[in-house]
């Protein structure tokens, strides 16, 4: 029988915000174990450097301390022991990062993922492992408990019940990391969708009606779990909520999500409507949901099996993020969660975040998941104009090719159909996604359509994927029935910049390509004090101003950068048509409103 790793997860010091982790390796390497931590964990591509957090980490067998070296910014290696002897790793590790990504403890909550506390055993990863989630001490915390999809490990004495501390099991490593783990005194509520078990847990302050959230959540869910086909690939499922003042934010696993969110966001008991708020929280939860198929289990080969100890390059996050970005806002419309018209101002949200942005004439959606860890996760002031969102452009991709499968096969295939054939190929099976393997699936799907087809779809598809053109939205929407109309979002001139307020200033954000600020010399950072001599105190007192001009109008503008007073000599703009407000025709063809239906689901 092969022995498991066994870990043990102590709040030490919740007021410092130090857990107490060790690592007990019956079976040492002989000649000396080697440990290392991840450096960035799957769903946010970039490196974090996790073992920057490790405060103390020492190494003991038998009672004896054993001398560890370590060997670079992630790893150590310990001296071998005597045989028979088990080696134990005990470190500290400073849990102060409240996002989705890493670990956060204090005398409310402690919550972390695995690649923020468990180091790796490096040569037994494939090991099944056992970990021990012990309560803080002290009478203050007799109340929390344990909220994680981690098995509790059967036949244990001390077992975890359900969300209480004690032991858990997981199948190896790579299982180990794939289950966050939330602790405190949190809501709990639960439903259950297409017969598996969810659960929502809110940790925070809040006023949350959640009867109407789980409602909400069970649509949202057996919705997608019948896109893919019953089963489910899981029997239980997590919703773990940090709840702020102001915040966003999810990471997915393989059995739960981790969410940041406003608790203001939430629905509350007698809340009519819905609120913009609360459809931005169920579209994050949606999105979260659909990775459960959609980049846990179809992956990229890239991805297969992770590293993380370095970055894992791939070019096809326009797949795994875009198609669930279009898939959780179109989740909701289709389950009847909201109404068509809120789903198009979504979907028109999407189209002008992508047309504000230059950088979409620049790099191509392909490049901008392979350059994931070096620009889009490290956008600085110039992002705008050199960096295109794989998120939000992969979206639109996925919608075009949704218009353009039905279109083009009289509604009989769709975009669905293709997520049903990578689930069928790649996410029952395992095997990772090669780079050009979408082309090939497209191809295949598409065939259903017109003679030919086939092949013109996947290669139009390459072409957008690897392309910098905008898509014709506008005309693929009409033929479903969708007027497109493009305004200005701004009143009489433009500066061509972002701005930004604080500390009662109004900041440049961001100076746009091609734009009066920067033909005249602008930058990000400058801090505005005047136009043609009048103060400029607010971003809305800016706007109120720029309305009286006309476009081609010289102003002089005045900035401080850094501490020196400048003046800039600035020909105003007309203000882009960067605004895109999408409706549903009043005259539609049969053709359109059957291509329609079958599209929003009604």
């Amino acid at each position: 029988m092969t022995t498991p790793i066994q870990y043990a997860v102590l709040p030490v010091h919740p007021e410092a915000h130090l857990f107490e982790v060790t690592c007990t390796v019956d079976e040492p390497d002989p000649d000396g174990q080697r440990f290392s931590l991840p450096v960035w964990i799957p769903g946010s591509y970039m490196v974090r450097e996790f073992a920057r957090n490790i405060v103390t980490i020492e190494a003991d067998a038998g009672g004896q301390p054993v001398r560890l070296d370590k060997l670079d910014k992630c790893s150590w290696q310990a001296a071998p022991v005597k045989s028979g002897e088990a080696l134990t790793l005990r470190y500290q590790v400073y849990a102060w990062d409240l996002s989705v990504r890493a670990a956060h403890l204090d005398q409310t909550h402690g919550f972390f993922n695995g690649t923020s506390v468990f180091v790796a055993v490096e040569g037994q990863t494939d090991r099944p492992c056992v970990v021990d989630i012990r309560r803080p001490d002290g009478r203050r915390y007799v109340e929390w408990r344990v909220a994680t999809t981690l098995p509790s490990a059967k036949g244990e004495l001390k077992a975890a019940r359900k969300l209480g501390f004690g032991l858990y099991r997981a199948d190896d490593y790579d299982a180990l990391v794939d289950h966050p783990v939330e602790m405190g005194t949190f809501t709990h509520a639960g439903f259950e969708a297409a017969g598996v078990s969810h659960e929502v847990v809110l940790t925070g302050p809040h006023d949350c009606d959640t009867d109407r959230l789980c409602q909400d959540l069970a649509r949202i869910c057996a919705w997608q779990i019948d896109l893919f086909g019953r089963p489910a690939p899981v029997e239980r499922y997590l919703f773990m909520t940090m709840l702020v003042g102001e915040g966003y934010g999810g990471l997915e696993h393989r059995a739960s999500t981790a969410l940041l969110a406003s608790r203001k966001d939430l629905p509350w008991k007698g809340m009519s409507g819905q609120p913009d708020g609360y459809v931005s929280f169920l579209g994050l939860c949606s999105h979260e949901y659909f990775h459960t198929w959609n980049v846990k289990r179809i992956k990229p080969a890239a991805f297969v099996p992770y590293d993380l100890n370095q970055e894992n390059y791939t070019r096809l996050l326009w797949v795994f993020e875009g198609f669930t970005s279009y898939y959780d806002d179109l989740t909701l419309v289709r389950s009847g969660v909201i109404g068509i018209e809120t789903y198009l101002g979504l979907l028109g949200k999407t189209i002008s975040n992508v047309l504000r942005g230059r950088g979409r004439l620049k790099q191509s959606v392909a490049d901008s998941s392979f350059d994931a860890w070096t620009k889009y996760y490290r956008q600085d002031e110039n992002a705008p104009n050199a960096i295109v969102s794989y998120y939000a452009k992969g979206a639109l991709i996925a919608l075009a090719l949704d218009l353009k499968l039905r279109a083009d096969s009289g509604g009989k295939r769709s975009l669905d159909d293709l997520m049903r054939l990578m689930w069928q190929r790649h996410g029952q099976t395992g095997v990772g996604v090669e780079e050009e393997g979408v082309f090939a699936l497209v191809a295949e799907v598409a065939e259903g359509g017109a003679k030919g087809s086939g092949r013109k779809i996947a290669e139009w598809l390459r072409k957008a994927v690897h392309g910098t053109d905008d898509l014709p939205l506008q005309r693929m929407l009409k033929g479903f029935g969708v007027d497109y109309r493009a305004e200005a979002s701004l009143r009489g001139t433009s500066l061509g910049v972002k701005l930004v307020n604080g500390n009662g200033e109004v900041r440049l954000m961001n100076v746009l390509d091609g734009g009066p600020a920067q033909a005249a010399g602008l930058s990000a950072g400058d801090v505005l004090i005047a136009v043609n001599g009048l103060k400029v105190a607010s971003i809305s007192g800016l706007e109120a101003l720029l309305e009286r001009y006309q476009p081609g109008d010289r102003v002089e503008v005045y900035a401080f950068r850094r501490d020196e007073l400048m003046c800039f000599d600035v020909a105003l703009a007309e203000p882009p048509a960067d605004k895109v407000k999408l409706a549903l025709q009043s005259s539609v063809s049969t053709t359109a409103k059957l291509l329609r239906k079958a599209w929003l689901g009604r």
